[in-house]
């Protein structure tokens, strides 16, 4: 029989038919027992019987910890100390492939004493597995629109981190003359107290750190020449620049702060 869609399912026909170790007294009428017996109520009470609140949760159970929404992120106070202490920061750390901006973010993220995420644009880019649009294969309507998901995520992702007390430091590849990659994005996504540093070596430094890398991390050594040259456009833009040539990773990361302290007295115009 045929049943119109919407309609309430007929009844359950024959014994046994309904769930598994459940009786329906209806089909299986047995002796008469004692009748239902209902709690006592208050003296006077005339209503239905009260309920109970349940017990409230324990703070210790997981799950029920409230975590504030992520709000576009202002301008930091300045810090009361050398370096940046203990101020709670957003920020993006630019250079060519190779400048070694992972490296230095991450490194500069684990020392400071006050919590600290490093998020990457390309980790996060490579969340896509099947269907993954690389950039190496050409530029395109994909590949720019995967690109725009991540920056977009890795924005909610330090302003979450930022509204919950936990500084973030972001690395991304961003040109000064192409606006599809370029700071707008970034302070659409983050807001207007990101602090944008400049990560640029020599050439030959980037070319170096570039061979040693595998996948599709590694670029061609003229992809490499070319990304540098546009990255050059940085200068004179007043955005600060670190020029890491001749820096080891601690050296780096140790600059790195000096010059965003001095960028949160006195933020740049971007």
């Amino acid at each position: 029989m045929q049943h119109a869609v919407g309609a309430p399912l007929p009844p359950p026909q024959g014994p046994g038919s309904g769930p598994v170790g459940w009786t329906h007294q209806a089909q299986h009428p047995g002796p008469p027992g004692p009748p239902p017996t209902t709690p006592p109520t208050p003296q006077g009470w005339r209503g239905p019987a009260p309920q109970h609140a349940p017990a409230p949760v324990s703070r210790e159970t997981t799950g029920h910890v409230q975590l504030p929404p992520g709000g576009p992120v202002p301008l930091p106070a300045p810090p009361a100390g050398p370096g940046t202490g203990s101020a709670t920061l957003a920020v993006l750390l630019i250079g060519p492939a190779g400048a070694g901006k992972t490296t230095v973010a991450k490194l500069w993220a684990s020392r400071r004493r006050v919590p600290t995420a490093h998020v990457s644009l390309d980790d996060v880019r490579e969340w896509v597995c099947s269907g993954f649009a690389d950039p190496q294969a050409g530029w395109n309507d994909h590949s720019e629109a995967q690109y725009r998901l991540a920056r977009r995520t890795c924005g909610f992702a330090a302003r979450n981190f930022l509204a919950n007390g936990i500084s973030c430091i972001l690395d991304d590849a961003v040109f000064p003359d192409r606006p599809v990659v370029g700071l707008g994005g970034w302070k659409r996504h983050v807001g207007p107290g990101l602090l944008p540093i400049v990560l640029l070596p020599g050439l030959e430094i980037v070319l170096e750190r570039n061979a040693a890398r595998s996948g599709n991390r590694r670029l061609s050594d003229e992809e490499v020449a070319r990304i540098h040259g546009r990255m050059a456009g940085w200068y004179g833009s007043g955005l600060p620049i670190i020029d890491n040539s001749t820096y080891d990773v601690e050296t780096t990361a140790r600059v790195l702060d000096d010059i965003l302290a001095r960028s949160i007295a006195s933020p740049p115009a971007w």
